[in-house]
């Protein structure tokens, strides 16, 4: 009887989990340029649990949706145990053999993505994402990108494919190819929202810098989508589709990708901006898109006498953003002397340290288009033929390999 009762005793407490062991401490990585929450989660495949968002900003002492400094270290939700040579249910504290092996697994990938040096066994240090602990039923999806994307993914309508960000009377964008089929394109016009940019005046009339930005962008990003690519349309406007008047009228509803609000401190708009085209480019980058590229436009401001052609800026140190750089220029200089007979291109190339080519993921070049106080350059974005002008150039260098 006694016997009995002390192996029924052993039974019951060999099913009841051993306590979980103290880790030592997080794991800690720095920001790289580009960075945001919400990308540096997901590459330590951490984004599909609320809990590690949680987390993140605990241990780090962050508001909700806070920027990341460059350089700087962060505690990610990744606990570190010691590992005992033996297994990682010991290590830990666990029975659970399903948990062990998920734990090793993960370790595998991060060493195959080379997230971390050494294996767990050699480095005696064992990786374990704070989820699978604490909150191990995901609760977030990344959103498929037909559900994301209206640029990439349109639903035939009576047969004709329709982008309403294009406005009624462009909405309809016919397949003429499928040569950047594969490819994704982040087009982000200057400014917009609180912020209108660079002003001019011709005549009457005020020029605002966002409003034919953004108009040259839509023409650029149609032209991307007619041929098969993947393009996401950065900062948007409800009801500015393509338009043809000469003179647009300066609004300051415009939004970014997803509805979202664009700040009014400058530092934080922009952070707003590259954070947005760095998660969907991590997105991207997990699905397998090798080839993703951005291109930034804006309309620049000089002195009236001064006179400018179409100028690039590129990432400084990035050979593809200054090949990509390189093509819009021959491009541009190539059609000026077909269409432009009476004077020479003085377009020039660069690289500059500017937060959008500083803190982006993608291969990405700035695009100067005129000065807007200039009255010879001013002719340049008013004229409707003229902005669709530029997009078939600028989209002819993209095409260039």
């Amino acid at each position: 009887m006694y016997i009995s009762i002390l192996l029924l005793f052993l039974n019951v407490a060999w099913k009841v989990d051993v306590p979980i062991s103290n880790p030592t401490n997080f794991y800690s990585v720095k920001a790289m340029p580009g960075d945001g929450v919400y990308s540096i989660l997901r590459r330590y495949e951490l984004d599909q649990h609320s809990c590690n968002f949680k987390k993140f900003y605990t241990l780090n002492k962050l508001k909700r949706n806070a920027q990341l400094k460059v350089g700087k270290s962060y505690q990610l939700p990744i606990f570190i145990y010691e590992f005992n040579g033996k297994t990682i249910r010991s290590s830990i504290g666990i029975n659970d053999w399903d948990l062990a092996v998920r734990i090793q697994r993960y370790n595998e990938r991060m060493k195959e993505a080379l997230l971390r040096e050494d294996s767990y066994k050699k480095s005696k240090k064992l990786w374990v994402p704070f989820h699978e602990l604490k909150c191990p039923n995901s609760d977030i999806e990344i959103p498929s990108p037909v559900e994301d994307n209206p640029e990439e993914v349109a639903t035939p309508t009576n047969g004709k494919r329709n982008f309403p960000i294009f406005g009624k009377k462009y909405a309809n964008t016919p397949l003429k190819s499928n040569r950047l089929k594969g490819k994704v394109f982040y087009v982000v016009s200057g400014h917009g929202g609180p912020d209108p940019g660079a002003m001019g005046r011709r005549g009457a009339y005020t020029l605002c810098e966002d409003e034919y930005a953004y108009d040259v962008a839509l023409r650029l990003c149609r032209h991307l989508i007619a041929h098969g690519a993947t393009a996401y349309m950065i900062n948007r406007d409800p009801d500015d589709g393509i338009r043809e008047e000469k003179f647009l009228s300066c609004d300051n509803d415009e939004v970014l990708w997803g509805g979202l609000k664009m700040m009014r401190q400058q530092k934080a708009r922009l952070f707003q901006r590259s954070n947005t085209v760095n998660d969907l480019y991590e997105k991207h980058k997990l699905q397998g898109v090798s080839d993703q590229k951005m291109v930034i436009i804006h309309v620049d401001s000089r002195t009236k006498g001064e006179r400018t052609d179409l100028f690039f800026y590129y990432q400084d140190g990035k050979k593809e953003s200054k090949k990509l750089a390189q093509n819009l220029y021959k491009s541009m200089k190539r059609n000026y002397k077909k269409y432009q007979k009476n004077r020479s291109y003085t377009g020039k190339i660069s690289s500059r340290d500017l937060h959008m080519l500083r803190e982006s993921s993608p291969n990405t070049v700035y695009v100067e288009l005129a000065n807007i106080r200039n009255t010879f350059d001013q002719q340049r974005i008013v004229i409707p033929k003229n902005r669709q002008y530029l997009a078939d150039w600028l989209f002819e260098g993209l095409l260039e390999k």
